[in-house]
């Protein structure tokens, strides 16, 4: 456990530069009295590491000094090669420079953990868009992803599910997250959250901003998932189920009826979304509430009867 809080600690100054005592602890989860052992174990180790004193001090290895990634366990290899996503970095224009890294990154590797490394390579491979969805079309995404790293405001027409459906907005890149086989850029003001494919034109501007000070996208993401899935089925509706049929993904608790149904109280998203999605159960449901559901329900199924039951309305001959 000790080797390798060493290793991460010299890993830490490597990547970062000059560090204090008291954030290497904070990153490592131990205490800066540990920091300062491990510290002394490595200057006896003949590792070039150095502390100043002062308000501005706190560790540095000498310049110019670099370690080899032989402090990697078996499983930090693995790991590292099973992350890596060869479609995503295709998408942002990253393609050949992971694939340049993990190049490097498997020569520095002793012999042993390269065969681990090679092995979860040949034998994980990560697809993240589900089966029937078709793949997004995102032109803007090597641009947003610039004006991401670089923090540039770009000018978008967006387009959006409500009137007006294109709106232009200017919009300040914060980050980009891949949810699912789809794009998101996380953008001010606000933040906000807009997908990258439905993005019909961007300009960029040049203009640089701000990234606000503590913003943190992994933590931002959390809680607009938590928000999305809170809203996704705000809406309530009462519903009879026939013998054997279920509603996918839930398992709503409910009482049985005389005469086999189940009557059951759902979560639904909209009427919209509930109507679609009950519409796919055809005669094994019967909506009782809310109001405006149940005569949509029966408005669409009397259409279905009448356009069925008149062939001619179909072009039909008989």
């Amino acid at each position: 456990m000790k080797s390798s809080r060493l290793v991460s600690l010299l890993l830490l100054l490597q990547t970062r530069g000059r560090m204090t005592a008291a954030q290497l602890a904070e990153e490592l989860e131990v205490s800066v009295r540990t920091v300062y052992r491990d510290v002394e174990a490595l200057s006896a180790a003949g590792i070039p590491l150095y502390g100043d004193a002062g308000h501005a001090g706190g560790y540095r290895l000498l310049d110019g000094y670099r370690t080899r990634l032989t402090g990697l366990t078996t499983d930090e290899a693995e790991a590292l090669f099973l992350a890596g996503a060869p479609g995503a970095a295709a998408q942002l224009g990253l393609g050949s420079v992971l694939a340049a890294a993990q190049l490097k990154v498997r020569a520095a590797l002793p012999p042993e953990l390269r065969a681990h490394a090679d092995r979860i390579s040949g034998r994980f491979h990560l697809d993240a868009p589900g089966w029937y969805a078709d793949a997004d079309e995102t032109p803007y995404l090597p641009a947003v992803a610039d004006a991401v790293w670089n923090s540039r405001a770009v000018h978008v027409l967006y387009r959006r599910w409500r009137e007006p459906t294109d709106v232009e907005r200017r919009l300040e890149p914060y980050g980009l997250v891949l949810k699912a086989g789809r794009w998101y850029v996380v953008a001010g003001p606000g933040p906000r959250t807009y997908r990258v494919d439905q993005m019909l034109r961007l300009t960029a501007t040049g203009e640089e901003f701000t990234r606000p000070d503590g913003f943190d996208l992994a933590g931002y993401w959390a809680a607009y998932q938590r928000d999305f899935h809170r809203r996704l089925r705000a809406g309530r509706a009462v519903v009879r189920l026939a013998p054997g049929v279920t509603l996918t993904g839930r398992a709503p608790e409910g009482h049985l009826d005389e005469d086999g149904w189940t009557t059951v109280t759902v979560a639904i998203e909209s009427v919209d979304h509930a109507h679609a999605e009950f519409l796919r159960l055809g005669s094994g449901i019967e909506v009782l509430e809310p109001p405006e559901l149940r005569e949509r329900m029966a408005r669409t199924a009397a259409e279905l009867a009448e356009r069925y039951g008149n062939p001619r309305a179909a072009g039909g001959d008989l």
